[in-house]
């Protein structure tokens, strides 16, 4: 078998059934027995196409054949399938909040700078001079107000920790790469478990934010020399690495990865990625690796 299918669901709404199964398997040329990674929650089902196919447009094609079950498909070739470098945005990725929508809250310009956040997210305007604009907001804020949106607001996706930690177990390095703030990215990533991260620096001066933000901002080509750089440190194929995130500052990165995964992702991101995850929650990223749910790292 040349190929595989992985259908996975939330585990907060197991959806992956027999019948269901046997739906999908019906559409697959010489489809092997399903091999179960978490009862209701994730299959494989092998596949022999028997020449060259498109995986993605595969993959949107059995998507719906699945109707409004709320499974994600992903289809990609059966040999190399578990990655050694994995790449992970972090706002509305790693974590579920705009870590500079939170500033902005107080000063009272949340929604204001949420619309511009959404914006540059969907690739509507150019990243760099948006998050400049926006860090300038902030002019007169004490830093200390990250460890309170931290403690207060931010909260993990569920799945990261148990992503980052067993591809760390079986030999992956990983590496949160964000558009947003080493202020954040220290304190998440360690949460998490990353080997490293790489983000923008806010400059503060007489214990404020200056409303600056160090330079050359890490926006969308910084994401993806970010990959290329950790590959080539690590002597990886292309074909070795994984990088996830939702928005347009992402898709260089995403695209350039050996597998590149649009999380819940904006549509222009999610129309385009090797992969797209809609509905479960960041495990999927270890089940279409193969991994079983006991293997996971908790």
């Amino acid at each position: 078998m040349t190929h595989v299918v992985t259908l996975v669901s939330s585990p907060l709404r197991a959806a992956v059934d027999a019948e269901l199964v046997r739906s999908i398997a019906a559409h697959l040329p010489q489809a092997a027995e399903p091999v179960w990674l978490a009862s209701q929650i994730a299959v494989d089902l092998a596949f022999a196409p028997g020449g060259e196919i498109d995986n993605r447009a595969m993959a949107d094609r059995l998507r719906l054949e699945l109707g409004d079950s709320p499974v994600d498909v992903v289809v990609q070739q059966a040999t190399g399938r578990r990655k050694k470098l994995f790449l992970a945005d972090m706002d509305s990725t790693m974590i579920g909040q705009e870590c500079i929508d939170e500033l902005a809250d107080f000063v009272g310009m949340k929604a204001h700078v949420a619309t511009i956040t959404e914006r540059a997210m969907r690739g509507e305007i150019e990243f760099e001079p948006a998050l400049r604009e926006r860090v300038a907001l902030l002019k007169g804020l004490d830093p200390s107000v990250v460890d309170k949106v931290i403690a207060e607001r931010i909260v993990l996706t569920p799945g990261g920790m148990e992503l980052v930690r067993t591809m760390r177990a079986n030999g992956a390095y990983t590496a949160l790469v964000s558009g947003g703030f080493t202020l954040f990215t220290e304190k998440v990533s360690a949460m998490i478990g990353f080997n490293e991260h790489r983000s923008n620096t806010l400059i503060i001066k007489d214990g404020k934010l200056a409303g600056l933000v160090g330079e050359p901002i890490l926006g969308r080509e910084a994401k993806l020399a970010s990959l290329e750089s950790l590959r080539a440190a690590h002597g990886l194929a292309h074909g070795d690495t994984m990088a996830v995130g939702d928005g347009a500052n992402d898709l260089a990165m995403l695209e350039a990865a050996g597998v590149g995964v649009a999380y819940h992702a904006k549509p222009a991101v999610a129309a385009v990625a090797h992969v797209r995850i809609d509905h479960a929650d960041l495990t999927a990223l270890l089940y279409m690796q193969g991994y079983r749910r006991d293997e996971f790292v908790r």
